[in-house]
């Protein structure tokens, strides 16, 4: 910040912060993080041609999981260019409309993948506790209006508290506590008018993240219930490893965003890079994960995954 003026505080541009104290390194740093955003890309695309392409996997727990990958992949899109622009030295600066089309992606892209999450707790309960019922409950037609259900509920809800940041006086300084933006961050620099962005910024973030991770929890409490009645040891280990990949999706989903959300409540004495570094954990970790976890943990997809290196290696 110090080799960056701030004075103009009605400037519509706004700076973006890399990694402070570290910039004689950038040019290393943009090593593993180009690294993590080809594994990103690879990965999810990868999961997308293996469901895409394996007739075996076109079932509702599958169109779930593309769903997801899908949404990974769109996150890594929406923050490659800040990202990886700052650690290239390519931009230091990002105008207004920018910075409010990028925050209405990475909320919007958050949003969306609670709301997948939270559908793929619904498929593992409706296939554990009502297996007989799954294939009629969960049809081809139910799917894909539950996709578009989702896509409704994370982009309609979002513009409003997006839009008014257009309306706001930015009086502070512009300095963002991000290689990327995020609505929070916007409003913190906002000097007046900013009790519509924050009543409504919060009934969002109840109505998404908590109702989703309260509603996921209850699916695994009745999905717990209903594998403790179950007689055989095997069946109800059976029944539970159908669930590892999903549980493991959602820790790496909710645990970044606990730890961001309390980094900006409660961490204002913490160093810049500690911001940054949790911000961007936020971004990076569930896409990064994901792939891999259903690599590793579902039979199917590590089994086509296998074959398909197996095929390139020949």
């Amino acid at each position: 910040m110090s080799a960056i003026s701030v004075s103009n505080f009605n400037s519509s541009r706004f700076v973006l912060t890399g990694f402070p104290g570290l910039e004689a390194d950038y040019l290393w740093l943009s090593i593993p993080f180009s690294s993590i955003y080809v594994m990103v890309f690879l990965g999810n695309c990868m999961v997308l041609h293996v469901i895409r392409t394996e007739s075996s996997l076109h079932q509702p727990m599958f169109y779930f999981l593309a769903m997801l990958a899908l949404t990974d992949l769109c996150v890594g899109m929406s923050t490659v260019h800040t990202v990886l622009g700052i650690l290239w030295g390519f931009i230091r600066e990002i105008s207004l409309d920018s910075c409010i089309a990028q925050s209405y992606f990475i909320h919007g892209l958050s949003f969306m993948e609670s709301s997948v999450l939270l559908a793929m707790s619904f498929d593992r309960y409706i296939a554990i506790c009502n297996p007989l019922r799954y294939s009629s409950i969960l049809t081809n037609d139910k799917i894909m209006k539950i996709g578009v259900a989702i896509l409704c509920r994370s982009s309609l809800l979002i513009p409003p508290v997006i839009i008014r940041l257009k309306f706001l006086n930015y009086c502070h300084p512009h300095v963002l506590s991000h290689s990327f933006c995020l609505h929070q961050d916007l409003i913190r620099m906002a000097c007046s008018g900013i009790r519509f962005n924050s009543i409504y910024g919060l009934f969002l973030v109840i109505s998404n993240l908590l109702l989703d991770a309260v509603l996921i929890l209850i699916s695994y409490i009745m999905i717990l219930h209903t594998v403790l009645a179950i007689a055989s040891r095997e069946e109800r280990l059976k029944s539970l490893q159908t669930c590892v990949s999903h549980i493991c999706a959602v820790l790496v989903f909710y645990i970044p965003i606990i730890g961001l959300t309390m980094v900006h409540r409660f961490g204002k004495h913490l160093s810049p890079l500690v911001h940054v570094l949790m911000g961007n954990i936020y971004i990076l970790f569930p896409p990064l994960m994901n792939p891999i976890i259903y690599s590793i943990k579902t039979k199917q997809i590590r089994r086509r995954v296998q074959r398909l290196f197996c095929l390139k290696g020949a």
